[in-house]
């Protein structure tokens, strides 16, 4: 799992490997000082040294006490360098790999998961990754030399401490092994209260409108204590390391005063050692409070590194044909026995042995009932999503033949609900055409009718939308998505119930521009409305996944039950 990550440290490679040296130097000096504290004890105050050899002995303590602060800043420095970049390069691949990612990969995590793993996950794997490179290495080399020099200044002595060992191992084990799942449910729990926020926030004017901000409350508040429960119970589980660690550490220090001391009144051992010794029992437990503090961590990092291992170990639904065809350039589509469900192994077909001709430049028009299947059958052309049996073409050729980019570089999709990003209005134009000049935006706002609401606005094609668009209306919008559409001059063009916002007048004026504007581009309008899709060469009438009918809007008039009750319905509305 690790493995995987390591080339993230990218060019902080340096700073993750100057690091551990800057802690080797730290901590000899550390564990050296106490040696030197001794010797002063017992040679320069007990013993014959005087005051020169205190004075000289006690200058190399300070020296080595302020080269031992200078490197361990040095390696905080490092650390934080290789960390903060690490977490950098680590949220960059992530959300490289969510582009990526179909419709499909995205349904499989939920918006709200992917949030919380780009966002918390990594953060909790930056700070362990740092704590890592100093906790590491500084935490073992503190035990490995306090533990040697303890032994060099009274082997006996050192028996105390080894007889803590399997308390504190028992100790943390249990609090480890009870913790982790503790964590796991907590991030979990964290998704689900990231999605609520989400479709809160998205959807904030339904909720006004409905009054239910306490039903949204509510619904938080019971997320968040799921959060707060789950947290409570892991964090209780990791503080009692601590207590454990002091009552240990406090233990062994009584038990060496008991022990030491008895000894320095045989004068089989001097103070300055005894002194020197308990500064390393110090040394070894603090190292020791360090690794369960480090395993600890782990914990916590491993279930966000678990869940951060899954989006980089996700395959794409869709793979790209790099060696493939390039653009269509004519635009026909033709659906051979086409089925689709959105799970692979469910029963419930969505679609259901599709078979459809739409010739180049034809205008094509689908209408249907709720869960029919329309906006599922149009992602099948640019490849939203991949079909579950049978193929569809674009100018007689497999569309998994295509390149990927190329595809749907050629399709134009105005979606059914209508997303324009943060930023001003020429900007979001632009994700239609990169480089469109003044010109193209213009002809193409004009075709959409949105120019003349534009040019309303004192900063014009300068004027900023806001976060999804909240200074326009919906039926703005829908004509600002059209517009971007329109840019990409494309050979296919879907418009899947994108006018639905819009008046019955603005629509018309809206179809008789894009006649001039997409002339030769083969052009899908999916609608509830009729009067939208009569001037269609073809009409496609589907039920429940199925092509019920096909004709012109006269033919299906005379001939398709299901177009007829529809037909009868809106002009009752009508009159």
């Amino acid at each position: 799992m690790i493995r995987k990550l390591l080339p993230c440290l990218g060019t902080y490679k340096k700073y993750a490997i100057l690091t551990p040296l800057m802690i080797g130097i730290e901590v000899l000096l550390e564990v050296w000082i106490p040696w030197i504290m001794a010797s002063i004890v017992d040679h320069g105050i007990q013993g014959n040294g005087g005051i020169d050899y205190t004075v000289k002995m006690g200058l190399l303590m300070i020296i080595m006490a302020c080269c031992s602060l200078f490197f361990g800043a040095l390696a905080g420095k490092f650390a934080a360098q290789a960390g903060i970049g690490f977490g950098k390069n680590l949220r960059t691949l992530l959300f490289a790999k969510v582009q990526e990612f179909s419709f499909i990969n995205v349904d499989k995590f939920t918006t709200g998961s992917l949030v919380t793993r780009l966002t918390t996950d990594v953060t909790n794997t930056q700070n362990a990754f740092m704590l890592l490179l100093r906790l590491a290495f500084r935490a073992p080399i503190m035990l490995i030399g306090a533990t040697c020099m303890a032994i060099y200044v009274n082997p006996h002595l050192s028996l105390i401490f080894f007889a803590a060992i399997p308390f504190l191992s028992i100790a943390l084990y249990f609090i480890l092994v009870k913790a982790h799942p503790r964590f796991l449910t907590m991030l979990k729990n964290y998704d689900s209260m990231n999605s609520i926020v989400q479709e809160n926030l998205i959807n904030i004017r339904v909720v006004k409108s409905f009054v239910r901000e306490n039903y949204e409350k509510q619904k938080f508040a019971k997320s968040a204590e799921a959060v707060r429960s789950a947290q409570f119970f892991a964090e209780k589980l990791v503080i009692l390391n601590m207590p454990l660690m002091e009552i240990c550490m406090y233990c062994c220090i009584i038990a060496v005063l008991w022990f030491g001391g008895s000894l320095v009144i045989n004068s089989t051992m001097e103070i300055g050692e005894l002194s020197s010794f308990i500064s390393y029992i110090m040394q070894i437990l603090i190292s020791l409070m360090m690794i369960s503090m480090l395993m600890i961590i782990s914990v916590l990092s491993r279930a966000s590194l678990g869940r951060i291992s899954e989006i980089i170990d996700e395959h794409p639904a869709l793979h790209d044909n790099k060696a493939g065809y390039a653009a269509p350039l004519n635009g026909s589509i033709e659906f051979r026995d086409v089925s689709f469900a959105y799970d692979e192994l469910s029963q419930n077909l969505v679609l259901s042995h599709i078979n459809l001709n739409i010739k180049a430049g034809e205008t094509i028009g689908i209408i249907g009932g709720t869960g029919s299947g329309k906006s599922t059958l149009v992602q099948l052309i640019p490849r939203l999503y991949e079909t579950s049996t049978g193929q569809v073409f674009v100018d007689g050729k497999d569309v998994k033949k295509y390149r990927l980019p190329a595809l749907r570089d050629t399709v134009a999709m105005v979606l059914q609900k209508n997303l324009v990003f943060s930023g001003t209005i020429r900007e979001n134009l632009c994700w239609g055409k990169k480089d469109a000049t003044e010109a193209e935006m213009i002809a193409a706002c004009k075709a959409a009718q949105a120019h003349d609401f534009i040019m309303q606005w004192p900063e014009g094609y300068d004027t900023n939308l806001g976060q999804n668009g909240v200074n326009v209306s919906g039926g703005q919008k829908q004509r600002l998505c059209i517009a971007r559409a329109l840019l990409k001059r494309p050979r296919i063009i879907i418009f899947d119930d994108s006018t639905s916002a819009i008046d019955t007048a603005t629509e018309n004026k809206l179809r008789k521009a894009l006649k001039e504007q997409v002339q030769n581009a083969t052009m899908i309008i999916i609608a509830q409305r009729i009067s939208s899709l009569s001037d269609a060469d073809r009409i496609i009438v589907m039920d429940d996944g199925k092509i019920d009918a096909f004709g012109s809007h006269q033919e299906l008039l005379q001939t398709n039950k299901i177009y007829q009750e529809v037909y009868k319905s809106q002009q009752k509305g009508v009159s």
